[in-house]
């Protein structure tokens, strides 16, 4: 007999939206003996059914549900899945890299596949995933037939799960190297060495909406990888772009990049950007347009208030480094610093630098990444386009040209 979760009066109402995760500290009690990472039934207080999910002792996490008929087989309902999520981003025209599974917003926790042209490159990041691996690897390349599956389990958040990082090749050709094209733009991708999956596909259609404030600019790519919104901006007629990052291999990869693209307009800086932006403070450089693209600088909730000191500390920086009237690209992917606390942030910054900032564009994370609305987790990126000027610029002169 497998376990049987019995949740706390009135936990149930975040798991009938669609919230798929039952916590420890909402179980009432539990029934029956089964493996870890194996289904468990859960089921209300009173014992009317809520849904089945796979089971982890050793997580916060006691149970990610997934299935919500007792009837439904759990092969049946991954494949099903997957062949939604499959047609979901085809019918989105979004070109030939793009995320094919979100985990819990495609209703399978714990799962990332990321599709790159004829590449596949997957994470396991949940007990139950991991223990469905060649399962899933074979609906995989029955619904694609891709040339080579690259496992990147090189995540820490396995480690909760009490799951080895690890990363290597699972189906087909041992070659983890591509070539994509995103918004025109060529870019190689190592899906085994890349960062993440090998290459950050959600700010895709937000590193095209920086090309309509680049034409015959100077533009600051900070944080820049391995170039994408560089490439993009050189492509949008950029004067000069000068990208920035703290790995040699991804500033290796950026001039690669350029070259590739045949642009000559790119110049890749390996540094600590922080310093660098100081830098050129002390130097008086300035830019016309200036991203800001980071690593999550959260990783937990009591990570917040700090990483909302780094973001600060960034875009003050970045203010002050822009011309009169520029564009100043902030984003952050951490999903433990909320919209409001970095917006609030970048007014924050427009008051300690005395700018009138100007929101232009607001975005999110890309389609092919999308968010269930009853679990905020999903929903983790922030973008923001700002015009930036100084509050007195009229007395100045800067509208009377």
């Amino acid at each position: 007999m497998g376990f049987t979760i019995y949740l706390k009066n009135n936990e149930e109402r975040s798991l009938r939206a669609g919230y798929g995760w039952v916590y420890a500290n909402e179980v009432q009690r539990i029934e029956g003996k089964d493996k870890n990472g194996s289904l468990a039934t859960v089921r209300t207080a009173d014992g009317r059914f809520i849904g089945r999910g796979h089971i982890n002792h050793l997580s916060k996490i006691l149970v990610r549900i997934f299935i919500f008929n007792d009837r439904d087989d759990e092969n049946d309902v991954i494949f099903s899945r997957l062949l939604y999520a499959a047609k979901m981003r085809k019918e989105l025209d979004i070109g030939q890299a793009y995320r094919v599974v979100f985990a819990e917003a495609d209703l399978l926790p714990g799962l990332i596949v990321d599709k790159f042209g004829d590449c596949l490159s997957v994470q396991f990041l949940t007990l139950g995933a991991e223990l469905k691996k060649q399962f899933i690897v074979d609906c995989l390349v029955k619904i694609f037939s891709p040339r080579t599956i690259v496992e990147r389990n090189d995540s820490p958040v396995r480690e909760k799960e009490g799951l080895k990082q690890t990363k290597g090749f699972l189906y087909g050709k041992e070659d983890a190297r591509t070539v994509i094209t995103e918004n025109s733009v060529k870019v190689n991708v190592d899906l085994l060495n890349g960062q993440k999956t090998g290459y950050f596909l959600d700010q895709k259609l937000n590193r095209l909406a920086i090309r309509r404030y680049v034409k015959n600019k100077t533009v600051l790519d900070c944080f820049s990888n391995v170039g994408g919104f560089a490439l993009n901006a050189a492509l949008g007629g950029a004067k000069n772009v000068v990208a920035l990052d703290v790995s040699p291999l991804a500033v290796e990869e950026i001039q690669k990049n350029a070259l590739l693209n045949g642009f000559d307009n790119v110049s890749a800086v390996c540094c600590d950007v922080f310093d660098k932006l100081r830098e050129f403070k002390a130097e008086k450089r300035k830019f016309d347009v200036i991203v800001l693209d980071p690593p999550a600088f959260a990783k937990s909730s009591d990570a917040a208030p700090n990483a909302l000191k780094g973001y600060k500390d960034l875009n003050v920086l970045a203010m002050k480094l822009l011309t009169e009237g520029g564009i100043l690209v902030s984003s952050s992917c951490s999903h433990f610093v909320t919209q409001a606390m970095f917006t609030k942030m970048l007014a924050e910054c427009a008051a300690e630098t005395d700018k009138a900032v100007t929101v232009l564009e607001e975005k999110m994370q890309c389609v092919d990444h999308p968010y269930l609305l009853a679990a905020k987790e999903t929903a983790y990126l922030k973008f923001y386009v700002l015009k930036v000027r100084s509050v007195n610029a009229e007395l100045i002169g800067f509208e009377k040209e």
